[in-house]
């Protein structure tokens, strides 16, 4: 980034109407903000709107007479080099809004546009403060929630959430309760005061979904529960559902480094859970300072530098909002570098997502145990732990006799969560992915489903291809086979299904040079042998366009 660059940037995807200085000379960041807040329950569009159109001005005002009192250039020349502004995901009035005031500026001070998603400038934030080099982010907002990394030019989805953002669930309980927005800090302060309840817990390998949870909390609040109790178990449950979803993700990606974005970063339990579990695997954990967290036009222009330092700006007929700008839509023209992951499974331990794997390739044994997580409650994680282990048992031998190629499970000790298995393979898929090999795990899955039940975490490096004994064997030395069956469950339902087929695709579209034939295959793969309905309700899944969550 040049040292000079100077840009105004302009936030208004919701709450929030803020615009902000940055100086890469001083790495210097001054915003200035004007919240929204709704007198009774949610977000509402039109009232949101209506803040913005009265509030932008102000703040831009008083940002950019900010910028012309800091300027040591003629004063014949503009103050900032661009302006950017936040293009989405939001509100579509408010985007509006802030589109309109960014073009009208760039044409009064005669500068570029830089159009920003909101996104992935909480991602760039978490970066650029952090000095990390190629960290998975987990972004936890109020519309929004998911798990990005960057390859391959683009910052890719690796998860995300099944039904509503974070933020926007907590609010649908606290609304409930009759406690005005926002309700995350309101949920925190209560929750000092709790004690544990059973809650719903549903992760699915690196998706999540908070609907059951938000209606269980409701009914409990509803029985007499003390609200206390209720919100110490949902931050319990939704932050541990984040925190191990994002441990899956540094599993996956080989990252040892992780930031934190969006507003409900904010809260503390969440940041211990999150800096715990790094800990707990030796990786690097960084959120940036509270007024980066919530939404902010700091971070549009620090990534809005970025951008224009690389030549990404906009032509004003290009400069259109997306109330919709997914962040795996924009090409990443301010990075060239590309993290190596770490591949392959060698002999000695494994630290995984979930637990501790001893592999002995020449005995073919594995030794898997799922160790206590010590950022989840204890109640919870000893729930988790022993279902896991008993389901991964069942499942990985009721998948052997449907048909699919899986470790043959030779003892189980539920009390100590601890598996041992057959060594299958001579490495993960993500080290030797091929339309071929991808083709075939789609089968597979679809003997499951046909079987009446879900791997749940069919990742790259939860398929093992070839036989680890091929000299020995020579049939079958390129076939692969399914491992890690612990989130898998039964079910009839074909939403299951297609969850389970997007897992895989998501983990082909985050590990993959070039994912699309090997996306191709998958449904190729699946449709010669499973049911057309559950592509066809696939295809509903990713066009459902969870990023702009309604109240």
């Amino acid at each position: 980034m040049s040292s000079h660059t100077r840009v105004l940037g302009i936030e208004g995807t919701a709450w929030a109407a803020s615009a902000a200085v940055y100086d890469a000379a001083t790495d210097e960041v001054v915003i200035e903000s004007d919240a929204y807040q709704p007198e009774s329950g949610g977000i509402h569009p039109r009232e949101a709107a209506e803040h913005m159109h009265d509030a932008i001005p102000q703040v831009v005002e008083t940002a950019l007479e900010q910028a012309r009192e800091t300027h040591d250039g003629p004063e014949d020349e503009p103050p900032v080099d661009c302006i950017a502004f936040s293009r989405g995901p939001g509100l579509g009035p408010c985007l509006r809004i802030v589109g309109t005031a960014a073009r009208a500026l760039s044409q009064s001070l005669d500068v570029p546009l830089v159009g920003v998603n909101h996104m992935v400038a909480h991602l760039e934030i978490g970066r650029h403060t952090s000095g990390f080099s190629s960290p998975v982010c987990l972004n936890a907002s109020g519309a929004n929630a998911h798990l990005l990394a960057y390859r391959n030019g683009r910052y890719r989805v690796l998860g995300e959430t099944m039904d509503t953002g974070v933020g926007n669930a907590i609010d649908k309980f606290t609304r409930h309760v009759g406690w005005s927005h926002p309700g995350g800090p309101k949920v925190e302060a209560a929750a000092e005061d709790g004690e544990y309840i059973d809650l719903p817990y549903v992760v699915k390998g690196m998706d999540f979904s908070f609907s059951g949870i938000m209606s269980a909390a409701k009914q409990r609040y509803d029985d007499g529960i003390p609200v206390e109790d209720v919100c110490f178990s949902l931050q319990e449950n939704i932050f541990g559902m984040l925190t191990e979803v994002s441990e899956r993700a540094l599993s996956l990606t080989g990252s040892d480094q992780l930031v934190l974005g969006g507003g409900v970063g904010q809260n503390a339990r969440l940041r211990e859970m999150l800096e715990e579990m790094c800990a707990q695997r030796g990786a690097s954990f960084h959120a940036p300072e509270p007024r980066f967290l919530r939404d902010n036009a700091g971070m549009i222009a620090v990534l809005g530098a970025k951008m224009y330092d690389a030549g990404d700006t906009l032509a004003l007929e290009e400069s259109r909002v997306d109330p919709d700008f997914r962040p795996d839509q924009v090409p990443v023209s301010w990075r060239a570098d590309e993290s190596d992951l770490t591949l392959g499974r060698e002999e000695g331990s494994v630290q995984g997502a979930e637990a501790l794997v001893d592999l002995e390739p020449e005995a073919g044994r594995v030794t898997k145990r799922r160790e206590p997580k010590t950022y989840r409650h204890p109640e919870l994680d000893e729930r988790l732990r022993r279902e896991r282990t008993r389901i991964e048992a069942r499942l990985t031998s009721l998948a052997r006799r449907e048909g699919v190629p899986t470790p043959v499970l030779s003892d189980v000790d539920g009390r100590e969560s601890r598996l041992e298995l057959e060594y299958v393979g001579r490495e993960d898929l993500r080290t030797a992915l091929s339309p071929e090999r991808v083709r075939e795990v789609a089968g597979h899955l679809a003997r499951l489903h046909r079987a009446g039940f879900v791997h749940g975490d069919v990742t790259t490096r939860n398929v093992r291809v070839g036989r680890a004994d091929a000299d020995r064997k020579h049939d079958g030395t390129n076939r692969t086979s399914l491992i890690d069956f612990g989130l898998g469950y039964h079910t009839d339902h074909v939403e299951d299904y297609a969850m389970d087929l997007h897992v895989f695709d998501q983990s082909l579209v985050g590990t993959a040079d070039d994912p699309e034939p090997l996306r191709t295959a998958l449904r190729e793969g699946y449709r010669e042998v499973g049911e057309e309905r559950v592509l066809e309700r696939l295809a509903d899944v990713e066009g459902r366009g969870r990023y702009v969550d309604g109240q």
